[in-house]
């Protein structure tokens, strides 16, 4: 009997205990605190825990090398901005040293499994500056970035076809390395901020915990007019739509949020995670499986989860994003009730 007893008690015991994954994988994003990094590090959980791969995840990396260790087999899955793969398939900016014929060749390796926004691009100040929208930032210190990359990019170019002013003639534009950005804004040198943030954002949170802020959308004929629309359709932008009172909800008493109407309006960065085109399609069935039906949990694991279109599958793709689904994903959305256009459709 006691033998018996041990026996029972070891066998409930290991049913317990999570199916051991048969599969490794490894994954590459960027650093913790938004959408990018919530996401891959979603689905290593829960990948583990039913027992679908064990996946080695490393933070902290830079994507567009990451995206090419996906697209020449060195990672198994990596985050992207969808403007990445676009140049990629160009043989152009980071990708140059490719040439367009190399360049296209791997972009062709790259399938896309689920998407998210990067961030949101927005004007926001402290009030104690006095500004007064974006008709009231000429001559003023704008931080808007890091000292290179697509963010100091898109800033630029959101103030040019709003305002038509030119960093350096129309106002002095102040960049810091993400890690600085805090330090840098909240020790009061800039007048206001052009960033993109996820609602709410840890920067976000804690910047409004040091004075109250004011957060402006982006004018109905600027959002309208040809050249922002042209712009925000872009690979790697999406148009921003939400109401004021969402967005009011999301950034909380700090925030102020400032539009002609009850709509706000603005542009965001996306993108979403990858793998190879030949990885296992009943794999990446069941990894992007879990992933949907898990979502709501995925959602809950941070402030930001209902704005950054988790459950958009449509996001960013098409267009001139040369990345399709991989026809796993494409099956594991479908079953779960979403429609992926057959625009965004791997048909090889």
């Amino acid at each position: 009997m006691k033998y018996t007893a041990i026996a029972a008690l070891l066998s409930g015991a290991m049913l317990a205990v999570p199916a051991m994954a048969q599969v490794n994988l490894t994954a590459e994003t960027a650093s913790p605190g938004g959408a990018t990094h919530l996401a891959p590090s979603h689905l290593t959980e829960i990948a583990g825990t039913q027992g679908i791969a064990n996946i080695q995840l490393a933070d902290g990396q830079t994507l567009t090398n990451s995206l090419q260790n996906v697209a020449e087999g060195k990672t198994d899955i990596a985050s992207t901005p969808h403007i990445l793969p676009f140049l990629m398939n160009r043989g152009v900016g980071p990708y140059g040293e490719l040439g367009a014929e190399k360049g296209a060749e791997l972009a062709g390796n790259l399938r896309a499994i689920y998407p998210y926004i990067l961030g949101n691009f927005a004007l926001f100040a402290y009030d104690a500056k006095g500004i007064t929208g974006w008709d009231g930032i000429e001559g003023k210190k704008i931080f808007n970035g890091p000292p290179r990359g697509g963010a100091l990019t898109n800033a630029r170019a959101m103030i040019q076809i709003t305002t038509g002013l030119k960093e350096g003639e129309g106002y002095e534009g102040i960049q810091a390395n993400w890690g600085q950005a805090n330090a840098v804004i909240g020790g009061g040198g800039p007048d206001a901020i052009v960033l993109p943030e996820v609602f709410p954002s840890g920067r976000t949170s804690t910047l409004s915990a040091a004075g109250k802020m004011t957060m402006w959308s982006l004018p109905k004929d600027v959002y309208e007019s040809e050249a922002m629309q042209k712009y925000i359709k872009a690979p790697g932008s999406a148009p921003l739509v939400m109401s004021v009172a969402d967005v009011q909800a999301a950034l909380g008493d700090g925030f102020t949020i400032v539009s002609e109407d009850d709509t706000f309006r603005g542009f965001s960065t996306v993108g979403g995670d990858v793998v190879h085109k030949d990885m296992d399609e009943e794999l990446v069935y069941k990894l992007v499986s879990a992933y949907i039906a898990t979502m709501d949990d995925l959602k809950a694991k941070a402030p930001f989860g209902n704005t950054v279109a988790f459950d958009n599958p449509m996001l960013g793709m098409c267009g001139a994003n040369p990345v399709k689904y991989h026809k796993g994903a494409t099956r594991a959305w479908e079953e779960a009730g979403y429609t992926i256009e057959d625009c965004a459709k791997d048909n090889m």
